[in-house]
């Protein structure tokens, strides 16, 4: 074996793709389905990042792509013997310096896009603990934090355990549909036992944290441990409370916190919400994928296309450290 690659087939159908145009008729969302619901990725779609393959070095960067082509039309083949006629085939996430040679490979047929970017936050190495963070900071920033610490007081924050996840299944599932529910857009919902079930499977590399108030299950936060970085996973929470309690950026604060006590080296925030994430520290990376559609005539205006179907998100970096 040279190498191992993860693939997944989305059926967009099934979604409510364009959340903000779920009211009525769209046209967007009619040709969208109509002409590109079917996609098969090469890549992890639930994390950002460059999850899509590993080769060993027996195979050049080149060879292993020009294999990985060769699969992609074969498993496009596999579902249409299934009757499902793949309509998007795409490959992602890379940043500039991991971004191969793709046209080499014979990809020049794909558009490379870049939509919404990878927020990372980078551990400095002189921090041990919170606090050395919070004295890099500017005033205005430490004042940010510790507001937000303050209105999260009363609310008592703990691990929970697979059998406690599936416990508060229902109430995590509908926290979880809060935040999913007002994306912009969106390529699938977790099922009811996701949570459950990814504990299960990762064990201690997976962290599940419930934030509670009064007794109740007001939001929660997910972290996946992988290798020297940490990704942040999916969250969610009370609409009702989180701005009373700035429960987002409470829940990002935790998330510095305890990558900076465990001596990770990045956390992945991801995309969405680039500005409050910013806010903490953390810096745009733009990643890029390459996309085709297997109509090449509709091929051929990618590039319009998918400018049109791109939702666009403006928001202003901030810089939160003295220097």
């Amino acid at each position: 074996m040279c190498g191992i690659a993860l693939s997944q087939y989305i059926n967009l159908q099934r979604i409510n793709t364009f959340v903000e145009e779920k009211k009525g008729f769209s046209l967007k969302d009619y040709f969208f389905k109509k002409f590109s619901s079917h996609v098969l990725i090469i890549g992890n779609n639930m994390l950002t990042g460059q999850n899509a393959y590993i080769i060993n070095a027996g195979i050049t960067e080149a060879e292993a792509l020009t294999l990985l082509k060769k699969a992609q039309q074969q498993l496009k083949a596999r579902y249409r013997k299934k009757c499902i006629n793949i309509n998007l085939l795409s490959i992602k996430d890379f940043n500039e310096t991991e971004l191969p040679n793709f046209k080499a490979a014979g990809y020049s047929s794909y558009y490379k896009f870049s939509t919404q970017p990878n927020m990372v936050f980078d551990i400095r190495q002189q921090w041990t603990t919170i606090v050395d963070y919070l004295t890099d900071l500017s005033t205005k920033y430490r004042t940010q934090y510790n507001r937000a610490r303050k209105k999260a007081e009363g609310i008592d924050k703990r691990k929970l355990s697979a059998g406690e996840i599936k416990a508060f299944g229902s109430r995590i599932h509908e926290l979880y549909l809060t935040v999913a529910g007002n994306a912009s857009f969106n390529t699938f919902h977790l099922p009811h036992d996701h949570f459950e079930v990814f504990k299960n499977l990762l064990g201690d590399d997976f962290l599940f944290y419930g934030y509670f108030l009064d007794g109740n299950l007001i939001g929660f936060s997910t972290l996946i441990k992988n290798g020297p970085d940490m990704d942040t996973y999916f969250l969610g929470y009370d609409a009702a409370l989180q701005k009373e309690k700035m429960l987002y950026l409470n829940m990002l604060y935790d998330m510095v916190a305890y990558a900076i006590k465990k001596q990770f080296r990045h956390i992945i925030f991801a995309r969405s919400a680039m500005e409050i994430k910013s806010s903490v520290g953390a810096r745009a990376e733009e990643v890029y994928g390459l996309i085709k559609h297997t109509n090449p005539l509709i091929n051929l205006f990618m590039g319009k296309l998918f400018g049109y179907f791109d939702p666009q998100a403006a928001w202003k970096a901030r810089s939160p450290y003295k220097n």
